[in-house]
C-alpha cells in the first residue's frame, strides 16, 4: 500500500511521543486506501503475562490508530474517545514487529466512529476494536499551544507499507 503522508507525532504521548522513555514511539502513515497504519513493537515494559502484551496497552494503540484516521478527512479535528470495544483474538507478543490499521466508518458533524485491527508480521489478526469519538477542535484541546508545539514532524523514507 502506498504511503500518502506521515502524520505528526508528539513529545510525551504514550503511543507516539518521541521523548517518552516507556512509550511506543510509534509512527503513523496515511495510506492510499484512506486508512492509517503503524508498524511498531511492544517491549517487555508493556507485558502482562510473560511473553504477552497487556490488554490495556493493546487497547491504547487501537484507540490511537482509529482516532488518528479522522485526520485523513479533517486535519484540525481531534477525537476524544467516548467508547471503545476491543476483541482479543490471539495473544499479542512483544519484541516483534506488529501492524495496526485504523479506518473511519462514520463521520458526522459532532461524532465519528471507526474500526481498528492489529496484525502480527505473518498477517494473523490479533485484536480488533470499534470506537466512537467526540470531535474537538485542535485549540479546544491544546489551548494556546501552536501546531508546531504539539505536532512534531518526523521525516521518514517509507514509501509503501
Amino acid at each position: 500500500m502506498k504511503v500518502v503522508r506521515i502524520q505528526p507525532l508528539s513529545n510525551y504521548c504514550f503511543i507516539c511521543g518521541i521523548n517518552n522513555d516507556y512509550g511506543l514511539k510509534a509512527k503513523f502513515y496515511e495510506v492510499e486506501d484512506e486508512s492509517v497504519v503503524s508498524i511498531f513493537e511492544y517491549d517487555p515494559h508493556h507485558q502482562s503475562y510473560p511473553g504477552r502484551t497487556h490488554g490495556g496497552i493493546i487497547t491504547a494503540m487501537l484507540d490511537e490508530v482509529i482516532g488518528r484516521a479522522i485526520w485523513i478527512y479533517e486535519k484540525d479535528t481531534w477525537g476524544v474517545t467516548t467508547s471503545i470495544n476491543v476483541k482479543f483474538r490471539k495473544e499479542v507478543p512483544y519484541s516483534t514487529k506488529l501492524k495496526a490499521i485504523g479506518r473511519i466508518t462514520k463521520n458526522g458533524s459532532r461524532l465519528f466512529s471507526g474500526i481498528g485491527e492489529l496484525y502480527d508480521s505473518n498477517g494473523n489478526l490479533l485484536a480488533t476494536a470499534e470506537a466512537m469519538y467526540y470531535k474537538l477542535d485542535f485549540k479546544k484541546i491544546t489551548g494556546e499551544l501552536s501546531h508546531e508545539e504539539c505536532n512534531i514532524i518526523v521525516e521518514d523514507d517509507i514509501k509503501e507499507i
